[in-house]
């Protein structure tokens, strides 16, 4: 092999070495597909918190939307029938912490996920309210304590686990830093002093 065959052969090697390299191959179409990923994933948080706050006619009626008095965990945790945690759900069902901790998180996830800011957070707590939904679906279940069919599609990965994995996801890829605000929110001083808000 001649030298300039080996230099050839060289600088070919060693951008393809540094492709396999975490964070190498995230390419600016991909930080974009993230980042639309992400907006639209917090937009999915956000509609929730509004329809259920204001009730927009979708999901929620304006009788029951959150403002007029309504509860927007009792009907859902009510009718919970499947599962080793039934009466914990019911019992909570209502109650005044349960609606504001679960409209709280879906607000508060939904807006940093737009925004891009603080996605660890985001992604835990948002990870944690979707394993409990799983909980409160459980899938496993393929009968409800009345012995009628529970009409589970897949017995572990439904939606909630996806969600919750691409929570995680966006965290990990610092998906903010695309068409979001997360280089500005990393550099303010309390967020450098507390590494895991970022």
């Amino acid at each position: 092999m001649t030298t300039t065959q080996h230099t050839s052969h060289r600088s070919i090697e060693r951008p393809l070495e540094r492709a396999e390299l975490p964070g190498a191959m995230l390419t600016t179409t991909a930080a974009r597909a993230l980042a639309v990923l992400r907006i639209s994933t917090g937009f999915v948080f956000l509609w929730a918190f509004l329809d259920k706050t204001f009730g927009f006619g979708f999901a929620t009626p304006a009788e029951r939307a959150w403002v007029n008095g309504g509860s927007p965990t009792k009907g859902f945790l009510s009718s919970v029938e499947v599962g080793p945690l039934q009466s914990f759900f019911h019992s909570i069902a209502g109650t005044w912490w349960a609606d504001t901790l679960f409209m709280t998180g879906l607000g508060a996830i939904g807006i940093a996920l737009i925004a891009g800011i603080g996605l660890r957070v985001a992604a835990a707590s948002g990870a944690l309210m979707m394993v409990f939904m799983w909980l409160a679906e459980f899938p496993l279940d393929r009968v409800t304590a009345s012995g009628e069919p529970a009409h589970a599609t897949n017995p572990l990965v439904d939606y909630h686990i996806v969600y919750a994995v691409v929570l995680v996801v966006l965290a990990a890829a610092y998906a903010g830093h695309t068409w979001g605000l997360g280089r500005l929110w990393a550099k303010l001083p309390f967020v450098q002093r507390n590494r895991w808000m970022i």
